[in-house]
């Protein structure tokens, strides 16, 4: 792959691959200082690369990916995607909007999952702008036809990755309707702090979260109702805990997750500005990422169902607990609990997610 030459070191635009039918995929990135760099496909519009320096200085890249378009055809990763229309699970792939059942497509058991089977990370996002400077940044759309996936409504879809600071990234999120509709969007990176090629995994990672309650789920991972309070169980990260410390603990949350796969309630709901919602620290490199979000929840993934069988980046397996997922989104099955934070949007309103991730090292 030959790299465009860019007009500002800042921010390079260059072929990442082809899709079977020909069309090409576009790659962009953008960079900080001390080598940070963030690299970002236009097919789901996903992070493929995240250089981020650790406490000595070295750049290793943090977040599973792969090295062709192919590769993300070949079997759903969600790695690096921007996930929608409406992510998490939607119980019994459907629901009711204005006195009228919506189904959705079926494509986790009897439950719709990230979008259904063919969601935004699957589909070819186009670069509408580009800006260089200290702060570069690239945004990208999608316009999702009405009753794609089954959801109403024509949905225009703009996301704008910028590089924040020396080494931090903002996610923006964007999204307008021309009929009723539900929409809850997320990144869905897969992240080790410790360098993707690395042998470990990230069970010693320390992690905190801005979160005094839980949703427990069922076998099928959808929530059961109301938050629980995680003072007492192993959910309680409102102090720094490495992931693995209770991971294999006997409770039954972790039994039907297979480990973290849990939305947690941040303290405050949604807000205005994004704070404070996360922590997450590798001790070996010294490498630490905050997230900082507007959203009301925060989705623990604790990679349970990498099996060995996804092969990525530089030809490597990745397995069980290699990455960690912390999705900032609504909660799920949002559209079947009223008593959940809405995820409707309705025709002349604005859809807006806002989520920072900076890091550093100690």
């Amino acid at each position: 792959m030959a790299e465009a030459q860019p007009t500002n070191p800042n921010i390079a635009r260059e072929v990442f691959g082809h899709l079977p039918d020909g069309t090409l995929v576009e790659r962009v990135r953008l960079r900080g200082a001390n080598g940070f760099e963030l690299a970002v496909i236009t097919l789901g519009a996903a992070v493929q690369s995240l250089h981020v320096p650790d406490r000595e200085g070295r750049c290793a890249d943090v977040v599973l990916a792969h090295d062709d378009p192919a590769a993300y055809l070949a079997r759903r990763s969600l790695f690096g995607a921007t996930v929608g229309r409406c992510a998490n699970r939607i119980a019994g792939a459907s629901f009711v909007l204005d006195g009228r059942r919506i189904l959705v497509t079926a494509n986790n058991e009897e439950n719709s999952l990230h979008g259904g089977a063919a969601g935004f990370d699957l589909r070819l996002w186009s670069i509408e702008a580009l800006a260089d400077g200290p702060s570069p940044s690239v945004r990208l759309t999608y316009v999702s036809p009405d009753g794609e996936e089954g959801y109403p409504g024509k949905l225009s879809t703009r996301v704008t990755y910028a590089v924040t600071g020396s080494t931090g990234f903002s996610i923006a999120f964007v999204a307008e309707t021309d009929r009723p509709t539900v929409v809850n969007l997320t990144h869905h990176s897969f992240f080790n702090l410790g360098g993707v090629t690395s042998a470990a995994d990230v069970l010693d990672h320390e992690l905190s979260m801005a979160a005094n309650a839980y949703l427990p789920v069922d076998d099928a991972l959808i929530p059961l109702g109301a938050p629980q309070p995680v003072a007492g169980t192993p959910f309680d990260f409102t102090r720094p805990q490495p992931i693995g410390a209770r991971i294999r603990d006997g409770h039954e949350q972790l039994r039907r997750g297979r480990g973290y796969d849990h939305n947690f309630c941040l303290d405050g709901g949604r807000t205005e500005q994004p704070r404070l919602a996360a922590r997450i620290r590798h001790p070996a490199s010294g490498r630490v990422m905050e997230i900082l979000t507007d959203q009301p929840g925060l989705q623990l993934y604790s990679g349970n169902f990498l099996d060995g069988t996804v092969s990525g980046k530089h030809g490597r397996l990745y397995r069980q607990s290699d990455a960690v997922c912390l999705e900032p989104q609504a909660w799920p099955d949002a559209p079947n609990r009223p008593d959940y934070p809405s995820v409707r949007l309705d025709p002349g309103q604005v859809y807006r997610h806002l989520s920072l991730y900076r890091f550093s090292a100690t």
